[in-house]
């Protein structure tokens, strides 16, 4: 097959991607979304002959965007610009786990100060302050008091981009200093791991310790759900240990996985383009 990778940076897990697809002697077009443009009417002739695009893309608003052009051109694309749109937006996110009866922290929205202050007393302190977009941990921040809920709601207001004016606001979940990575495939766990900080954020891109989780029955019952609440793919699901259960706090849908490749015996990318080669292949049968 053809396989084209949309990107804008190389990273390892492009790198650990490629390499699998080369060892397979698939052919593949590299894409750099910077240097090509978009027509609302007619594809560039770099989609022409591809039989899937994987989208890579480093900026979340690239992803948006690129993967509603290619559904538009008609072009297979992982992950589908309907599950960039909902993982690409924390509300979105939340909704959708909402909607689907997965567990997910209470959150609420506002949109100005005031009301953002008064969710924020409700919920009591700690609680959390979130982006809407974005990631690696960047712009949240733990609210353990009403002097620092000010200054961190004054300060979002005056940022100017019109995202920081939507107050995103969060339980604090006590989880046990550490979250749990899943990487899945339409719903079917690839590999797991924990990642363990001493601070309140416990991501691999801040540092955090990343260790083999066995994935439970439950886990793999909540993964599954939590694809199929914003549409499938090859997503990165993120739940907190809560007691007795968990709760799904994120599903990612350009998710790294160079860190948990080096964490588990399992072969991740091995597993990706298994999954790869197998939608192709069932999509190409079911349009002869």
């Amino acid at each position: 097959m053809k396989v084209g990778l949309l990107y804008s940076r190389i990273r390892k897990d492009e790198k650990l991607l490629l390499g699998e697809l080369r060892d397979r002697d698939h052919e593949i077009e590299k894409i750099d979304v910077r240097k090509e443009q978009f027509n609302v009417s007619e594809a560039p002739d770099v989609f022409a002959d591809v039989d899937v695009v994987v989208d890579r893309c480093l900026a979340t608003s690239r992803s948006v965007y690129i993967t509603q052009f290619l559904d538009a051109y008609d072009v297979p694309v992982i992950n589908s610009a309907e599950t960039a749109d909902v993982c690409a937006d924390k509300v979105k996110n939340s909704l959708a786990l909402e909607d689907a009866g997965v567990p997910t922290p209470n959150t609420e929205v506002a949109f100005t100060t005031d009301s953002a202050l008064e969710t924020i007393e409700k919920f009591g302190y700690p609680c959390v302050i979130k982006p809407v977009v974005g990631s690696w941990g960047r712009l949240m921040a733990k609210v353990e008091s009403r002097s620092a809920a000010e200054a961190i709601l004054e300060h979002k207001a005056t940022l100017g981009h019109y995202q920081h004016k939507v107050f995103y606001v969060q339980e604090f979940v006590e989880k046990p200093g550490r979250d749990i990575r899943v990487v899945a495939v339409d719903g079917e766990p690839v590999a797991a791991m924990t990642r363990s900080s001493d601070h309140w954020l416990t991501n691999a891109a801040k540092g955090g310790e990343v260790a083999a989780f066995e994935v439970d029955d439950r886990v793999r019952e909540l993964v599954a759900d939590a694809s199929d609440a914003v549409g499938g793919g090859l997503l990165g699901v993120d739940l907190m240990e809560t007691g007795e259960d968990y709760t799904v706090h994120e599903v990612n849908h350009t998710v790294e996985f160079k860190a948990l490749n080096d964490a588990v015996d399992v072969d991740v990318p091995a597993e990706v383009v298994d999954w790869i080669e197998n939608k192709v292949a069932t999509e190409t049968e079911a349009s002869v």
